[in-house]
């Protein structure tokens, strides 16, 4: 079993790593005046994504299942259980979803604005959405949930 709890550990490491790697660039990206530095960061928030975020929340998942099923939990009637689940899934199956998908939006407009040597109109309205920013940022505010449930077991 405690090989189980040091891969999902490691896994969590990996996910919180891609959520980090890939939130302070965009944050940085929103901010950032230069489009070269806008374009660099969000080359580097997609990156992040595609490395870390997404094959952490998938081996956290996984991890999680086979560490439950050592310990001998039931997954389906152990409450707190239940809800780290349905937060992950959440993450997995929207927020993850979203801002991968508002990000590469943003890059490629970025990526245009930086041939044509100025902010586009297409890409104002882009970072106007703000979607990386809010789906990245409701993936971290997760991560915090994921830790306490099975730290407390509230029911």
């Amino acid at each position: 079993m405690s090989f189980w709890r040091l891969l999902h550990l490691l896994s969590l490491c990996l996910m919180t790593a891609g959520v980090g790697g890939t939130l302070v660039p965009i944050w940085r990206a929103w901010g950032a005046e230069q489009i070269e530095r806008r374009v660099m960061l969000l080359d580097e928030a997609q990156r992040n994504e595609t490395l870390l975020l997404l094959p952490g929340t998938i081996a956290l998942m996984f991890s999680g299942y086979a560490w439950a099923s050592a310990a001998g939990l039931n997954v389906v009637v152990t409450w707190w259980l239940v809800a780290v689940q349905a937060l992950t899934f959440l993450d997995l199956f929207i927020f993850i979803p979203l801002m991968g998908m508002g990000l590469r939006r943003v890059r490629l407009l970025a990526l245009a604005a930086e041939k044509e040597g100025a902010v586009t109109e297409e890409l104002r309205e882009a970072m106007a959405d703000n979607v990386p920013v809010v789906f990245s940022t409701l993936i971290a505010l997760t991560i915090p949930l994921m830790v306490w449930l099975p730290v407390f077991k509230p029911f």
